[in-house]
């Protein structure tokens, strides 16, 4: 029963690496994160968790305006060339 266990639980967390791998910043905050609970309480765990998360969104709002960034530049650009061509 207990190999089982340790089978499946080996399973579950093999199929979650590849979600894993999209975690852009994730290190960086959680390393800063931890330090920083350390520093304030001995909460490192809590600490990296919460500046995983942090910086996971920022990343994630950071890639968001580089692309509407990227989409209103190659629409402006798509504008003026029609603009010249009248």
């Amino acid at each position: 029963m207990r190999q089982l266990t340790v089978c499946l639980s080996l399973a579950v967390c093999l199929a979650l690496l590849p979600a894993m791998g999209q975690a852009k910043g994730c290190l960086k905050g959680a390393a800063v994160g931890g330090v920083v609970g350390h520093v304030a309480g001995h909460h490192a765990v809590v600490g990296a968790a919460a500046g995983c998360v942090i910086e996971h969104h920022r990343e994630k709002e950071k890639d968001k305006a580089a692309r509407q960034n990227a989409q209103t530049q190659s629409s402006g650009s798509n504008g003026a060339a029609h603009g010249a061509a009248k």
